[in-house]
């Protein structure tokens, strides 16, 4: 067998066994105070105060002069000092982003109601999403069965009905079983995405972008 092909091999072979174990964690807490700790994570001495998470994303919850209790991948354990453990960690799958930028001021953006596209204009200050009368029927909604309400717009109070959406979704953020409102009429002309959806966002800006984030 050639050589230089048994040593790439063996590179190779070295290599995946590095990325197996890159998650593992060997931790071992070395000082304990009121509300904070040091933390010995893979042989670097780290000084956590409670709710900071330290670069190998472990986050100390709480600590007084007995232990310490830390919190990787979503699973939380209590340290006594001294105590050394190794364990797999999973770093927390980073969630999506949605990036838009204002047009005239205002952020609109393309998405989904149960699979039917829709053109979105975000509205922190509509407490549901809220389509007009003609995209709810386009979108197949039977919206007329739905609890009937006094809704105040603009131009004054008007008919609308409670909706439940099964499904809307912007960019790659999907989420189940929106609350929404119809109004019997022709407005809003494009549909609202509002609290009922980005309630369960995280909400940036950055300059005039406005990002876009789920929760968990």
């Amino acid at each position: 067998m050639n050589k230089a092909w048994i040593a790439g091999l063996i590179i190779l072979l070295n290599t995946s066994f590095a990325w197996s174990n890159s998650n593992v964690l060997d931790i071992v807490v070395v000082g304990l105070f009121s509300d904070q700790a040091v933390v010995e994570i893979n042989k670097k001495q780290r000084l956590l105060k409670v709710g900071i998470t330290s670069p190998e994303g472990v986050t100390l919850i709480s600590a007084n002069s007995r232990n310490a209790v830390l919190e990787k991948g979503g699973i939380t354990e209590k340290y006594e000092l001294g105590t050394r453990i190794s364990t797999n960690f999973s770093p927390p799958v980073e969630q999506t982003v949605v990036s838009l930028w204002p047009t005239n001021g205002m952020y609109t953006t393309a998405g989904s109601v149960n699979g039917y596209s829709v053109d979105f204009l975000v509205d922190t200050g509509a407490s549901a999403i809220a389509l007009n009368a003609e995209t709810a029927k386009r979108l197949d909604l039977d919206y007329l069965k739905g609890k009937k309400v006094g809704v105040k717009t603009a131009s004054g109070v008007e008919v609308a009905y409670h909706v439940m959406l099964d499904e809307v979704q912007v960019g790659d953020i999907k989420l189940n079983n929106i609350r929404a409102m119809v109004l019997d009429g022709k407005h809003p002309e494009r549909a609202l995405l509002g609290m009922t959806f980005l309630d369960q966002l995280n909400i940036e800006r950055k300059d005039e972008r406005m990002d876009l984030k789920k929760k968990f």
